[in-house]
């Protein structure tokens, strides 16, 4: 095939793609500079989609649309699309500085305890881990700090040179409160001296190069919420509730307090929304149904996904091995899953509402 076929085919195929558009941003990819590396060669093409995330849950839709946009193309053989990321941060916001090499924080909290917020950050964490993210996990619930328990670690993070080097669990760093008091010792925290161990614990420790910081909340709407709002650059909040009227009451003021310090909200999560139980297959709303749907509806946030009871939650969280480790091709890990991909979609859209998306020349 000569040259000039190719380039006829090239042409043909930038055309073609810019047909192509992005779910979450509805503009097409070449307008989105997603496409790179185009290459014809005897009508065989290849090229690269840049997500802005490795996360991005529409992955496999935006590859088949592409490969439906060139089938009408004459002369094309064969096509060969790669799919990458380069994720997107939100920079630093009034005046925060950024913490080194961690592009996105996502604040997990909740109006109260007991709602399972501990327990979604370590599977959410999981989660993009398993879509191709990196990801770390701050333990921030210095009253009580459980993180270090459900992931099974039993490693402490080595000092240096006054840096902190965090231990890892599945490619997971992890920094707690829990590395720093003897077990089952009670931990009394006053507001300045919470606001200096959320800073060590931001600034002090070598995160290494992350996508996604996420920081497990103390409940309620206290000092540590603040202190960190007030310290880093939080991309956004994700809240967690069950569907009790008590549970989301407790919610909306920890939603309400969040967008008063200008943190955006990524979403709501409701947690143990319904049991299905294992002998007789009756579902049972035990803390209702419904509840966290109603109220992003009612507050105009995103609603992310619910999480049932489930036993084998509980059981994974307290062997140290999360469900999505423990059973990885369960419905449960599919909904968080599923939780994890819309939470990385709407960083992706507040990132570039902060700075126009242009990926062909990010870092």
């Amino acid at each position: 095939m000569s040259q000039e076929k190719d380039k006829e085919i090239s042409e043909a195929v930038m055309k073609g793609l810019g047909r192509v558009i992005e779910p979450d941003f509805k503009k097409d990819l070449v307008t989105l500079k997603m496409i790179e590396d185009l290459s014809v060669k005897d009508g065989i093409v290849t090229f690269t989609v840049i997500l802005t995330t490795p996360a991005c849950p529409l992955k496999e839709e935006i590859k088949k649309a592409c490969l439906e946009a060139l089938k009408p193309i004459e002369g094309i053989r064969h096509v060969d699309i790669h799919m990458t990321a380069r994720t997107t941060g939100g920079g630093a916001k009034e005046g925060k500085a950024e913490i080194e090499g961690v592009k996105n924080v996502i604040a997990v909290s909740s109006g109260k305890g007991g709602v399972g917020k501990s327990t979604t950050s370590v599977n959410l964490a999981i989660a993009l881990t398993e879509l191709g993210a990196k990801v770390g996990i701050l333990d921030s619930d210095v009253y009580g700090p459980n993180i270090p328990l459900m992931l099974g670690i039993n490693a402490l993070p080595k000092q240096v040179n006054n840096r902190w080097f965090p231990p890892k669990v599945y490619e997971i760093p992890v920094m707690s409160m829990a590395f720093m008091a003897p077990p089952g010792a009670p931990l009394i925290w006053r507001g300045p001296m919470l606001h200096g161990i959320i800073t060590q614990f931001i600034r002090d420790v070598e995160w290494g190069e992350l996508d996604y910081l996420v920081v497990d909340m103390p409940p309620g709407t206290g000092d540590a919420q603040l202190s960190l709002a007030q310290l880093v650059p939080v991309t956004g909040t994700v809240i967690v509730t069950t569907p009790q009227e008590v549970a989301l009451s407790d919610a909306r003021r920890g939603l309400a307090m969040f967008q008063k310090v200008n943190v955006p909200i990524l979403g709501i999560v409701e947690n143990m929304s319904t049991f299905h139980c294992p002998n007789c297959n009756h579902e049972t709303p035990i803390f209702s149904q419904g509840g966290g749907e109603k109220a992003a509806i009612e507050l105009k946030v995103p609603f992310l996904g619910r999480i049932p009871i489930d036993l084998s939650i509980r059981v994974a969280g307290d062997e140290g091995r999360p469900i999505g480790i423990s059973h990885p091709e369960s419905p449960l890990s599919a909904a968080y899953l599923k939780i994890a991909g819309n939470i990385a979609s709407r960083i992706s859209i507040l990132n570039s509402e902060f700075q126009p998306i242009t990926l062909g020349t990010l870092a």
